[in-house]
């Protein structure tokens, strides 16, 4: 065999060289070329008019072993369509000669903004984007969920005022109700806040919502990543002038603080009445009280960071309620249940008040590992009034101080028909063979549970929010 010189060897291996490097550099034009993307449809959840959305994106793949070249990307609705695209920083609602390097993808984001129509219900608003390379067409589908919405910037309620349900309310920076004014909503209503946009309320604020038709208080981000997002709006406060505020089959859900009740009330009812009520998944606090006054009954007050916090006394009464927390988006490391007579002052010195406070048939409990004791009192002073607890379920390695138990149970699991924190599944109805719950309360005179399900008044009912059929 002849060997050829070095010089030619040499020669040879760039030349196999250079070839693999013009083989790869170049375009591939083939028809079964092979392109990809990371999904076919992109679908976006409720979308206010107007408001617009958040930025979703893709993929477009090359997955050969050579340079790719699509003719164009568009969106086929054109300037017309709710949909934005932006392929790699240009933003164009149609781009020509994309070049994407050889095993390279290159991404693109797609946002919607709806302009408003005749419509009160939801509608659907569709589009696709259309890829096409080497006489292939691919398509991306786009789906979004349009809702007509009143929207309120910097709103302030100055004379009596009815909501209706027809369309969902979004409001921007804050509303507030003025002073000896009231703000009512009818059953169906909802009412979606922006991050920045605390409802204030000075005068009162009635909310009639029923068990089919409930009232909504939440952020107005539906789509998939914020929807159970925590402090997605900072909640709705009740101030030093309020009174006389009824929340009926109202859900407050997603909120920093939910519900914040400041200042005694200025007659003798409470500030704030819940009556079957769902207080869900605030960061900070689901009802935070400051030397307040607050009834509830029949309530389910879930997932919080801080259930219940009452701070500086006040006088309370919450009868046939679930308090209870595991961890979701925050970690469950307080108690579902903090109340005192006192709180720090800015100077540093303690200010104390009288803390009347009663627990009448509620389920205390918290997910195990995280809290020891999920009911915590804690009285400073002379004048102590002891926290009444009777037929309450809780769960604490000891009892509070400064409090009664009467005919309670202690760290008995209430046996809660379904949760899953790893699904996201919190089902707080007891289950009727199993619970400790079932039959174990005190009559009272409340006659429905949340579900709207019968109780026996006066006689013997469950323990919780929910009375098992």
């Amino acid at each position: 065999m002849k060997i050829l010189p070095l010089k030619y060897c040499l020669l040879f291996i760039a030349y196999c060289l250079f070839a693999s490097s013009c083989k790869k550099d170049s375009f591939i034009t083939s028809p079964d070329a092979l392109l990809g993307t990371s999904r076919d449809t992109l679908k976006y959840d409720t979308v206010f008019t107007t408001v617009g959305s958040i930025t979703q994106s893709f993929t477009i793949r090359n997955e050969n072993s050579q340079r790719l070249l699509l003719t164009s990307v568009k969106v086929m609705g054109g300037a017309a369509s709710p949909y934005k695209i932006n392929i790699n920083g240009i933003a164009a609602q149609e781009a020509t000669n994309i070049d994407i390097a050889a095993e390279d993808s290159i991404h693109v984001f797609v946002t919607v903004n709806i302009n408003p129509n005749a419509a009160n219900l939801p509608f659907i608003v569709k589009d696709s984007i259309q890829i096409l390379y080497n006489g292939n067409i691919k398509f991306v589908q786009l789906e979004a969920f349009g809702q007509n919405a009143r929207f309120l910037r910097g709103q302030i309620i100055s004379t009596n005022t009815n909501w209706n349900s027809l369309l969902p309310y979004v409001i921007l920076d804050s509303l507030r109700v003025d002073e000896n004014v009231s703000l009512r909503l009818a059953a169906g209503c909802k009412v979606y806040c922006h991050a920045n946009a605390p409802i204030l309320v000075d005068g009162a604020l009635i909310a009639n919502g029923t068990k089919d038709e409930p009232v909504i208080f939440g952020g107005d981000r539906m789509d998939e990543d914020y929807k159970d997002l925590p402090a997605s709006w900072p909640g709705i406060y009740f101030r030093e002038t309020s009174k006389g505020n009824m929340l009926a089959f109202t859900t407050v859900k997603n909120a920093y603080q939910a519900i914040v009740a400041e200042s005694p009330s200025a007659n003798t009812l409470p500030k704030v009445t819940l009556h079957q009520c769902i207080v869900d998944n605030a960061l900070d606090a689901g009802i935070l009280c400051i030397n307040s006054s607050l009834d509830a009954d029949n309530s389910l007050i879930s997932n919080c960071g801080s259930n219940i916090n009452i701070i500086l006394g006040g006088k309370y009464n919450f009868t046939n309620c679930t308090v209870v927390a595991y961890s979701t988006f925050t970690s469950h490391k307080n108690p579902v249940l903090s109340a005192a007579n006192f709180a720090s002052l800015i100077d540093g010195s303690t200010a104390v008040d009288v803390l009347d406070a009663q627990f009448t048939n509620c389920i205390f409990w918290g997910e195990e590992g995280f809290v020891d004791k999920e009911v915590v009192v804690s009285q400073q002073g002379a004048g102590i009034v002891p926290v009444l607890f009777k037929n309450c379920l809780y769960r604490a390695n000891a009892e509070a101080a400064n409090s009664t138990f009467d005919d309670c149970i202690q760290n008995a699991p209430p046996q809660f028909d379904s949760v899953d924190v790893s699904k996201g599944v919190f089902d707080f109805r007891v289950t009727k063979n199993a619970s400790p719950a079932v039959d174990a309360g005190t009559g009272t005179p409340f006659f429905k549970d949340l579900d709207n399900n019968n109780r026996v008044v006066n006689l013997i009912t469950d323990i919780g929010c929910y009375e098992k059929p």
